[in-house]
Order: structure tokens, then C-alpha cells, then sequence
């Protein structure tokens, strides 16, 4: 009886982590149009350095990975998460390397990290949003201005 007991709760456990991960956060630009056609929403794209672009990590930190935000995004976006750290612990495959490099000649030619550029399915930009270190809260509210001008 308490192995039944001890595997229900390691199954309860696995279930629940695995429920938490954001089904709306990709790496993968097919995946992440998939998700935003199937759920009617916009691509937000951000273009991060995660292991040396000190803005980027704090952005990561205090918006992308806050619980109001994971919740948000859910419904409202397709994250896609392109990274490009330096460090060769972070390396990237080398199809993920060429996926956001592509990408970052076609959204991001400056160069400018983070940048968080919203495009629709089609791959047209439909806004642009930046980071100054706001909160949660501001940063949704400003999605939701930016989502207003664009939706219909």
C-alpha cells in the first residue's frame, strides 16, 4: 500500500510540473506559428543575448518567467524565444543557430537586444514593444495597447 501511496504522489508531481511549462514559449519559429494560428494570436519574437546581455536577463527574469505574465501570454501570443548566447556552455544546435540568425537578419537588423517585435502568422510586423525595466503589470498593459491597434 505505500508504494501505491509514494508512486501516486511522484506521478501527481511529474503532473503537475509538466502542466505548469507554458504551452505559448517556443524555439522553434514552425511551432510557435502552429500555436498562433491554431489559438488567433499574434508572435511576439525576442531576440535575447541570455548569458551576457544584462537587460535581456533581467527581462527574462521579471516579465517572461513571472506567473501574471506566463498566464497572459497563454492567450494572447505565441512567445518565440530566440536566443544568442555567447558562452559555450548556452551553445545553440547548429539548427537552432541558423533559425535565429534568419531570423534576427529579417526582424532585428540592428542588432538590438532584447527586442521584442510582434508579427503576425504571415511573418508581418504588426508592433514593436520595449523593456525599461517595468513591471509585470506595465509591460501587459502595454501589450494590450499595442494588441488593440492591431486586432481587427
Amino acid at each position: 500500500m505505500k508504494i501505491r501511496y509514494k508512486i501516486a504522489i511522484l506521478f501527481f508531481c511529474f503532473s503537475v510540473v509538466g502542466f505548469s511549462q507554458n504551452k505559448a514559449w517556443f524555439t522553434n519559429s514552425g511551432e510557435a506559428k502552429t500555436y498562433a494560428v491554431e489559438n488567433k494570436v499574434p508572435i511576439m519574437l525576442i531576440f535575447a543575448g541570455s548569458d551576457w546581455c544584462k537587460p535581456c536577463m533581467m527581462f527574462k527574469h521579471d516579465i517572461l518567467l513571472n506567473d501574471i505574465f506566463q498566464k497572459y501570454l497563454l492567450t494572447h501570443f505565441a512567445l518565440l524565444y530566440l536566443d544568442f548566447p555567447m558562452q559555450a556552455k548556452n551553445k545553440l544546435t547548429p539548427e537552432q543557430k541558423t533559425q535565429n540568425e534568419l531570423l534576427a537578419d529579417k526582424y532585428n537588423k540592428s542588432g538590438f537586444f532584447p527586442n521584442i517585435v510582434i508579427i503576425n502568422p504571415n511573418g508581418k510586423v504588426t508592433g514593436q514593444l520595449n523593456f525599461k525595466q517595468q513591471t509585470t503589470e506595465v509591460f501587459i498593459e502595454q501589450c494590450n495597447a499595442l494588441l488593440s491597434k492591431i486586432e481587427k
